[in-house]
């Protein structure tokens, strides 16, 4: 069925919509922009279990597929002021929760990032990122609240990127999708800014795109605060942050959430008594710029020490014969974690060893981050929006 046909929705009502990314989307979100309607974009590529998990959840008055439109009688009424926009979360530490997103946060989150890019409302984007999640709406936004051309991508395909995106065109990356464009060795001038969130960048990564002409600009955020509100380590015009005493990343601004639908407990969590947002990442403030260390759970402490994974990652990605690579930490009877490595080698027949990857890392990393454990896999647990599950890494794979 099209999606033009279904049945227009009103505000207080609640859209789920199952359908891949495409052009269809652009209609879509417009069509709740002008009704109030809020809506839940479920990413396709989701188990039929996983679905049925976040309508259960979300209780819509309505789900939109390819095939059918479903009316429930006993879907929940909404408030577009406190959940215009329904958005799941990347749920890397266990299933994911859905955020309620303000239309008035979500707009600040649009403003913000086109002051902080210092560009226009209708500057032209491509988005190659699903609206499923934070990131690729956030595109999508931009056209329908900005009125920016823009361009829809069903998925990311490189030759399509490379080859069709019009000059000056900007475009929202993860940061594997960025890695394929380098590694192609292509200039990147053509193109308009190059924003890369969702995941950290490795700063090599960083350095090779600029030096094809790349505009690179990082992003930090959760779907908790409409996605990145810190570009390039500085907080949107209105974005706060602070840390707390053990290092933890806090925000407070016109973008953060309302709360997570159904779970008051989680809600009640997620906050300080203040009003912050706990972001459950760790990191450090130089002159108000903000470094991320990685997510406080995913810290591994051997004996007196605390190694972060992404910075261990971000070396063992420089050895040649790398060509993915998750950090994690296993139990140690010694040193109660030590640090074990996930990697996927460039060549299967010719995998690096572990003493190659601790001599790679010798003049990277402190002898105590680099990895006393080497798993060669061949691919890494990621969820749909790509990044890496370190609770789905396998500690008795050898």
């Amino acid at each position: 069925m099209e999606v033009s046909a279904h049945r227009r929705a009103h505000a207080g009502e609640l859209v789920a919509y199952d359908l891949p990314p495409g052009e269809r989307w652009v209609e879509i979100v417009a069509s709740h922009a002008e009704s109030g309607a809020s809506f839940l974009p479920i990413d396709h590529r989701l188990s039929a279990r996983e679905k049925r998990r976040l309508v259960e959840l979300a209780r819509p008055t309505t789900l939109v597929t390819l095939e059918e439109e479903i009316v429930f009688p006993q879907g929940v009424e909404l408030d577009p002021a406190r959940a215009w926009a329904v958005v799941a979360t990347s749920g890397t530490g266990g299933a994911p929760r859905l955020a309620d997103l303000p239309r008035a946060a979500l707009g600040s989150a649009v403003a913000g990032s086109l002051d902080s890019l210092g560009i226009g409302a209708g500057e032209p984007w491509v988005c190659a990122l699903t609206p499923a999640h934070v990131g690729g709406l956030l595109v999508v936004l931009r056209g329908v609240l900005g009125g920016a051309p823009l361009v829809v991508h069903e998925r990311f395909d490189l030759d399509r990127v490379l080859a069709e995106t019009p000059p000056g065109f900007h475009l929202s990356l993860a940061p594997t999708m960025l890695h394929r464009m380098v590694s192609t060795g292509l200039g990147l001038g053509s193109f308009g800014i190059l924003l890369v969130g969702g995941a950290a960048l490795d700063p090599d990564l960083r350095r090779r795109a600029e030096a094809l002409g790349g505009r690179v600009v990082s992003t930090y955020g959760l779907t908790e605060s409409c996605g990145g509100v810190v570009y390039d380590g500085r907080p949107f015009a209105g974005t706060e942050l602070r840390l707390d005493p053990d290092g933890r990343i806090e925000l407070r601004g016109p973008t953060v959430m309302d709360g997570y639908r159904g779970d008051a407990r989680a809600t009640a969590g997620a906050f300080t008594t203040d009003g912050w947002l706990r972001t459950g990442d760790v990191g450090a403030l130089d002159a108000g710029r903000l470094t991320v260390r990685g997510r406080s759970d995913d810290a591994i402490r051997t004996g007196a020490e605390t190694v972060w994974p992404d910075e261990v990652e971000t070396a063992l990605r420089t050895h040649p014969q790398v060509a993915d690579v998750a950090v994690a930490g296993v139990p140690d009877q010694e040193w109660g974690m030590r640090v074990a490595a996930w990697v996927v080698p460039v060549d299967a027949t010719d995998p690096p060893s572990l003493d190659d990857l601790r001599v790679h890392c010798r003049d990277l990393v402190a002898g105590f981050k680099a990895p006393r454990e080497l798993r060669v896999v061949e691919r890494l647990p990621r969820t749909p929006d790509g990044k890496v599950r370190r609770g789905a890494l396998d500690p008795h794979h050898g």
